[in-house]
C-alpha cells in the first residue's frame, strides 16, 4: 500500500515565490500543499484547524520575514499545536542569530533565498527520509534510531545540493540577480553584476536551466547571432 503523501503548508509573503515553491513541490512525489498562505494569522488558523481533523500539517515552508508578524513566534506557536507539524525555516537572511532562533523555535532545516530546485528538493528528500527513519507510533525511539533519523538531515560539505565543480556562494548570487530580473539576463550581464568571468556565468547558468530553475530564451534583438537570454522560472 502506497504511503500517504506528506502534506505540506507553504507560508509565503510574496504571493509569486509562494507559488515558485508550490509548484516545486509539486514536481516531487510524495509530497501535497494542503495550503499556501501569505500571513502569520492566515498560518496558525490552517494549521489549527488542519491539527483537529484527520489531515494534520506534517511539515509548514515557513518564511520567516512576514508581514504581520515574526516568523520566529510563528514557529514557536506552530510548536505547540498537537500533533505539531515540522518547519523547515525559509528566509534570505543570512545573520546567524536569526538562524540559531529560528532551530531553537522548532525548526528542523533551514533554506536561503533564493535557491534552485536541486537545493529545495535536496532538503524535502532529507526530511523525508528523517521521517522514514523514525519508528511510527508515539512510543519513544531508541537513541540509534533518533541519531539515524537525525542524521537525514545533515548537509555535509561534501554532499550539497550544489552540482558537481559548483560553489554554492555562486550558484546562490547568479540565482538572486537572474530571480530580480524582470526581463531576464544573459550570461554577459550576470558576469557583469556578479563578478565573475562570461564563462564561468553562462556555467551556472547552464546548470540552473537543466534543473529546471531558469529558463532560455533566445534574444534576437541585436545584430549577429542571437543570445541567450535566462529568466528565472515562474509558476505557471
Amino acid at each position: 500500500m502506497r504511503p500517504a503523501p506528506i502534506t505540506v503548508l507553504i507560508v509565503e509573503d510574496e504571493p509569486l515565490i509562494a507559488e515558485a515553491h508550490r509548484a516545486y513541490l509539486s514536481r516531487l512525489p510524495g509530497f501535497t500543499a494542503a495550503a499556501v498562505v501569505h500571513t502569520a494569522r492566515d498560518a496558525m488558523r490552517t494549521a489549527s484547524e488542519a491539527a483537529t481533523s484527520e489531515h494534520p500539517i506534517d511539515l509548514v515552508l515557513l518564511d520567516i520575514g512576514l508581514p504581520d508578524a515574526s516568523g520566529i513566534a510563528l514557529a514557536s506557536a506552530l510548536s505547540g499545536l498537537r500533533p505539531a507539524p515540522d518547519i523547515i525555516a525559509i528566509t534570505s537572511e543570512r545573520d546567524l542569530e536569526m538562524v540559531r532562533a529560528a532551530v531553537s523555535h522548532g525548526a528542523l532545516a533551514y533554506l536561503l533565498k533564493p535557491f534552485t530546485f536541486a537545493a529545495f528538493r535536496d532538503r524535502l528528500e532529507r526530511y523525508r527520509r528523517y521521517r522514514d527513519a523514525l519508528p511510527s507510533g508515539t512510543d519513544a525511539a531508541s537513541q540509534a534510531e533518533v541519531d539515524r533519523a537525525l542524521a537525514e538531515l545533515r548537509v555535509s560539505a561534501d554532499r550539497s545540493a550544489a552540482p558537481k565543480g559548483a560553489a554554492p556562494a555562486t550558484t546562490d548570487g547568479i540565482a538572486r540577480v537572474v530571480r530580480d530580473s524582470a526581463e531576464g539576463l544573459t550570461a554577459d550581464e550576470v558576469a557583469k553584476l556578479v563578478g565573475v568571468s562570461r564563462v564561468t556565468a553562462w556555467r551556472y547558468l547552464e546548470r540552473l536551466a537543466d534543473d529546471g530553475t531558469v529558463t532560455r530564451q533566445a534574444d534576437y534583438g541585436g545584430t549577429g547571432r542571437p543570445k541567450t537570454r535566462y529568466q528565472w522560472r515562474r509558476a505557471e
